[in-house]
């Protein structure tokens, strides 16, 4: 049996982090059911502290998730913490589009709001290191 992978990722802010993150993937936002947001708060399973408005649609506080118009690949979910990031990524996401698209690429990233970092190459391999809006480090290559 195949197990299911979702990609967690801290932020301090999950709504804006996901809008960032699904221009740049060019993925779709999930949508949260504010029905069942309501129902949880109603029925004292979660309190309105636990929920917020974003751009005009009642969701939940703690996260956002995206999804790949693809299916099989596997969903992100922008969980908020209370600390700001500090150190290196132990875990970042590679984007591949190849080395014709590779400089298109991180422009239009950077323009987006990435900051490039630096530049690595390993053989015939090379790749850009950035950061997004928080300061998660990914690749692009």
């Amino acid at each position: 049996m195949a197990t299911d992978v979702q990609v967690v990722v801290d932020s301090a802010d999950p709504h804006g982090l996901a809008d960032w993150w699904a221009e740049a993937l060019g993925w779709q936002v999930e949508q949260q059911d504010e029905a069942f947001i309501r129902r949880m708060v109603e029925t004292g399973a979660a309190t309105e502290a636990d929920t917020t408005t974003y751009r005009g649609a009642l969701v939940w506080r703690s996260g956002a998730a995206l999804n790949s118009p693809d299916p099989g690949r596997p969903r992100v979910l922008f969980q908020r913490v209370p600390e700001a990031k500090t150190v290196k990524n132990r875990v970042h996401l590679d984007l591949h589009v190849g080395p014709g698209r590779r400089e298109d690429e991180v422009a239009r990233l950077v323009r987006l709001g990435a900051t490039e970092l630096h530049r690595g190459a390993q053989g015939p391999y090379e790749w850009a290191t950035l950061a997004d809006p928080e300061g998660n480090e990914f690749c692009v290559a």
